[in-house]
């Protein structure tokens, strides 16, 4: 069995270290604000767009290949 989190804020000192998806916060952070000050400056627009903040896989001690048949 392989067991993986997500955000990888304390994976790293679980036992095992936890595999885990690592967000970007503070990309995030910066797409958010320059969301709302764009609705600040046109509140009359409505935003239908998506932006993908790209996330890493880490690999840790908490998986592994499977098993062989």
């Amino acid at each position: 069995m392989s067991v993986v989190g997500f955000d990888d804020l304390i994976a790293e000192y679980m036992w095992p270290p936890l595999t885990t998806v690592s967000q970007d916060f503070a990309a995030t952070g910066r797409e958010l604000v320059a969301a709302l000050l764009g609705l600040i400056a046109a509140p009359e627009t409505t935003p239908i767009s998506r932006t993908l903040v790209p996330t890493r896989l880490v690999v840790r001690a908490s998986t592994g290949p499977a098993p062989t048949a």
